[in-house]
């Protein structure tokens, strides 16, 4: 179904456009990761309040997951990832002028929302547009270059606001977001050239190994519920729960305040720890790439569960070292936070290899779901944990309160890791044995 035509020069066009809006979206989506400060005092917000504009965008993303993966799978990414283009620049034009908090979370609904329409479409014009067996190298890629995107949000973002204002800041990202709408409807197609536009594909069911001839339009809900019956599916929504929701939770919200005013660095120096993360997400992508395609029947066994270990781990030693921990060890933090990016991209894998094309983007969106479920969680906790221990404002910050504060995502570590194990031995069940797992995404 994909792979009919060989990669030419207008395939790594459509391609390298959709990867551009990604990178586009993902400085959206962490616009406020090294403005923190700068919006709660802009909103006279506490930490719960502040937490609330992360958590309701990251909702949004969410639940918009689902019906994103529907609308793929009966229009095609174009026009998605235009219109999700568009309603972020109405967010973000909407967040220029905004300095009360119920319209500061009006824009960020509708960033979150069209946030939520981007990266499912740039795999959906992977899944079309390439072989497959080029598939898991391009959404290993595709995730790592996404997210050089962060670096433009922690450094040229809060340079921009401090040089101008908070309206020119994020006023020029909506103009950002305009321009790539244009772009994107302007260059990205929905298939090749010659490729039928409602194309024929094969349905099986898997346990009584009946076929039947479907096309892109089959019924929305069937595919839902046939995409979430599947264990592979939920596994793969397990693992992007478990393994990116720290490195989110501390590149969108909370990491530049812990590192400032927790452990004490400059801003300068916070910001290159920060970007950091973005790096080491660089180089481990291809790493955990390349050994999920060597390891198939191993992956979430050698690489899901110990990046969840390592995560925790890291963080254990952080919240224990007796005060201020040195930097050395907090870039060993950001090392450990990046490897969730590029381990979570193994979940995809699970959605593509086990879901008939028809649903693809239905499975995409359910696992998709999964990470920013539990990175709304995470933001909503470590929010809620400073306010209770009464150290919600950029005034009563402290060490102590953000050592607390991040103990709370250690339960979501442990549901996440149990819920792979069973899912897992599920789906082995399921294909009746490891020897059944496709070798390749």
């Amino acid at each position: 179904m994909t792979g009919l035509v060989a990669p030419g020069w207008r395939t790594w066009t459509v391609w390298t456009i959709g990867l551009l809006a990604y990178v586009v979206a993902i400085v959206n989506r962490t616009s406020l990761s090294s403005v923190g400060v700068d919006a709660q005092l802009r909103f006279h917000a506490d930490a719960s309040t502040l937490s609330m504009f992360a958590v309701i965008q990251l909702a949004v993303y969410g639940a918009m997951q689902i019906p994103v993966g529907l609308l793929l799978d009966r229009f095609g990414a174009r026009p998605i990832i235009a219109m999700g283009m568009v309603l972020m620049a109405i967010g973000q034009g909407i967040m220029a002028f905004a300095d009360v908090v119920s319209v500061g979370i009006l824009a960020r609904v509708l960033i979150g929302a069209g946030d939520a329409a981007v990266f499912p479409s740039v795999l959906r014009v992977i899944a079309t547009w390439f072989p497959r067996q080029r598939a898991p190298v391009l959404v290993q890629l595709t995730g790592i270059i996404g997210q050089l995107g962060q670096i433009v949000a922690v450094i040229p973002l809060a340079a921009l606001l401090h040089a101008t204002s908070w309206s020119v800041a994020f006023g020029s990202l909506a103009g950002l977001a305009v321009l790539f709408a244009v772009l994107t409807f302007a260059v990205i197609r929905n298939r090749p050239p010659g490729r039928a536009s409602d194309p024929v594909d094969v349905s099986i069911n898997t346990d009584t190994g009946a076929v039947r001839v479907v096309r892109s339009s089959a019924d929305l809900r069937e595919g839902f519920r046939a995409s979430w019956g599947h264990p592979a599916t939920r596994l793969g929504f397990w693992s992007h729960f478990t393994t990116p929701f720290a490195g989110t939770a501390f590149m969108l919200l909370w990491g530049f305040p812990f590192l400032t005013a927790g452990e004490g660095l400059t801003p300068a120096a916070a910001s290159l720890v920060m970007t950091s993360l973005v790096i080491f997400g660089v180089i481990s992508g291809p790493i955990i790439g390349a050994l999920s395609s060597r390891h198939p029947t191993r992956r979430s066994r050698w690489l899901v569960l110990p990046t969840v270990v390592f995560q925790a781990l890291m963080w254990l030693v952080v919240i224990l070292w007796p005060g201020p921990a040195p930097v050395w060890l907090l870039i060993v933090l950001m090392f450990a936070l990046a490897t969730g990016g590029p381990a979570s991209m193994i979940a995809f894998d699970h959605a593509r290899a086990f879901n008939p094309s028809h649903r693809l983007s239905t499975a995409t969106g359910i696992v998709n779901g999964g990470g920013f479920l539990a990175a709304l969680l995470a933001i909503l906790f470590i929010g809620l944990a400073l306010d209770i221990q009464g150290a919600g404002t950029p005034e009563t910050y402290s060490l102590d309160a953000f050592r607390l504060a991040f103990v709370t995502q250690f339960p979501l570590w442990i549901v996440g890791s149990l819920a792979i194990v069973v899912e897992r031995a599920r789906t082995v069940r399921h294909i009746g044995g490891v020897g059944n797992f496709p070798r390749r995404g």
